[in-house]
């Protein structure tokens, strides 16, 4: 089964959990970087899922974070607003999303990193 850890601040991870367990992913949540960090020490990922940028969340160091953690899981960022895509440091992650409430755009994100 392929494991997804999503890392997000607001309450609509579990609506996010739900979606993509229904496609028959495993999802493991966080709700801050640290907690991120403990689950990928110590449980195998496939892919990492941030997708809320906010003051408790700051996406860009969390990749940081990853990098100096030698973590090589790959990385796909969601967030409210397409002006991300300007930041280069973003382009470390291997996909964008602008959020929606629409979560199509953010399943095919993920089919298609999985199948890299």
């Amino acid at each position: 089964m392929i494991n997804i850890l999503v890392l997000e601040v607001a309450e609509s991870t579990r609506l996010l959990k739900e979606e993509l367990g229904k496609d028959g992913y495993q999802v493991t949540l966080a709700s801050s970087e640290e907690e991120a960090l403990g689950i990928l020490k110590n449980d195998p990922t496939d892919l990492i899922a941030v997708v809320n940028h906010s003051p408790k969340l700051n996406s860009i160091e969390f990749m940081r974070k990853l990098s100096e953690n030698n973590l090589k899981t790959p990385i796909m960022l969601g967030t409210a607003s397409g002006r991300y895509k300007q930041n280069f440091q973003v382009w470390s992650s291997r996909a964008h999303v602008v959020k929606s409430s629409d979560l199509d755009e953010l399943k095919l994100a993920i089919k298609k990193i999985l199948s890299q």
